[in-house]
């Protein structure tokens, strides 16, 4: 027998919409919640709720990835370091420019906002960069490459490392000498995330006036080299642990690109190549302006992601895509997540690199041993239970309200 129209659009219903007036003492948080209901001011407000009340939970390891330029446009200072400083951010995948343009902050060499659509040969003429509405003085850029050429004649970056273990010597070096001159460490997320033990990796080191530094120092016969390898093992093993301590995985994608791919390949990596059973990481979150229908990774979405066996198939109602610009909506989540929770001890990742590495490597060579084919344990299990399709249709997004 058909369904009842009345009974059919309470199923559908997530709730009557019917705010209350806006006022000037209005809270973000609150603003967020009762005044952004639809369209993607109700997907901003879906994935501010999924990550306040799901993502962070204590068993949670909240993976971050920065991408756009960011930092430049202040917000390393104003959203990231305080959601580093509250616990919310335990591991980091960055775009080298992002991390470059932070240290101009470090170095105390300034940045500022002006225009968009000023004249850019009068810039040129007049040695001014400018990054849409934001312009700065080209020995800013002159003065932190020598920064970090003469920081990478030093003994710590002599050897092969990885690109958290690189962050890691400049966010220190930074730091101490921000302390040393009296300056605040906090205006640079490299400093910050130094502090707090939050692993920063790059997907492409050698795309960013960092990278070209480090073959500038090359070529004078430096022993740098940047194990971008390891960075594959190493994201993989803070998902894997992530995952067999009885926690989840959570991630939070700012734009897209090649920091998406490489936050979200760590379980591919897992499963696909390295063979051990997983299913995917349990929270996708995601503010970007791109389009799924241009087939590129930028847009492409979190039930897309599934099929190559990145997002649980299982926890797919805690997958969300805002499409909005991030310098609008980060503001915003980083408010109501300050505002919802409580701050959560630092995990500290950076500390058990080596552990989370070894215990991945131990669980790769017993598959191995084993005999056992790869790519297969998690997919078969889940089809065994009978869950291989998505547990909700993806027209219908919005189910955080139902559950409150």
């Amino acid at each position: 027998m058909p369904m009842a129209a009345d009974d059919f659009l309470h199923r559908i219903s997530r709730h009557r919409i019917a705010p209350p007036p806006v006022t000037g003492d209005v809270s973000a948080a609150d603003l967020v919640d009762g005044a952004m209901l639809s369209y993607n001011g109700g997907r901003l407000r879906e994935l501010c709720q999924v990550f306040a009340r799901k993502m962070l939970e204590p068993d949670c390891t909240v993976g971050l990835t920065i991408s756009g330029a960011l930092t430049p446009a202040g917000l390393g200072m104003s959203c990231l370091i305080p959601l580093l400083k509250a616990g919310f951010v335990d591991w980091i995948v960055s775009t080298g420019a992002n991390l470059y343009h932070d240290t101009h902050y470090a170095l105390d060499l300034p940045l500022h906002q002006s225009l968009p659509g000023l004249d850019d040969f009068k810039l040129r003429e007049h040695d001014i960069i400018r990054i849409y509405d934001i312009v700065f003085d080209y020995k800013t850029l002159l003065d932190t490459d020598a920064f970090y050429r003469e920081l990478l004649v030093s003994d710590a970056f002599s050897r092969s490392m990885s690109t958290a273990e690189f962050h890691f010597e400049v966010g220190k070096y930074l730091h101490a000498r921000s302390s040393t001159l009296g300056g605040t460490p906090g205006n640079s997320l490299l400093a910050a995330a130094f502090e707090a033990g939050v692993p920063i990796y790059t997907s492409s080191p050698g795309d960013s006036s960092i990278g070209m530094n480090a073959a500038e120092r090359s070529l004078a016969g430096s022993g740098l080299q940047l194990d971008t390898l390891k960075d594959v093992n190493e994201t993989a093993a803070i998902v894997y642990d992530a995952k067999r301590s009885g926690g989840t995985s959570g991630v939070l994608i700012l734009g897209g690109g090649s920091p998406k791919n490489f936050i979200l390949q760590t379980e591919p990596q897992i499963q696909e190549v390295l063979g051990l059973e997983e299913s995917g990481h349990d929270f996708f979150l995601q503010i970007t302006d791109a389009r799924a229908d241009t087939g590129g990774l930028s847009g492409a979405t979190p039930h897309e992601a599934m099929t190559w066996g990145k997002v649980d198939p299982d926890r797919l109602p805690d997958a969300v895509v805002c499409y909005t610009d991030s310098t609008i909506a980060l503001p915003l989540l980083t408010a109501y997540a300050l505002d919802r929770r409580e701050p959560r001890p630092l995990k500290r990742l950076f500390d058990r690199r080596e552990a989370m590495y070894d215990q991945i490597k131990a669980a790769y060579l017993e598959r191995v041993s084993s005999g056992l084919p790869t790519g297969l344990a998690a997919r078969e299990k889940q089809k065994a239970r009978g869950q291989d399709q998505p547990s909700r249709d993806p027209s219908h997004p919005d189910t955080v309200d139902r559950a409150r």
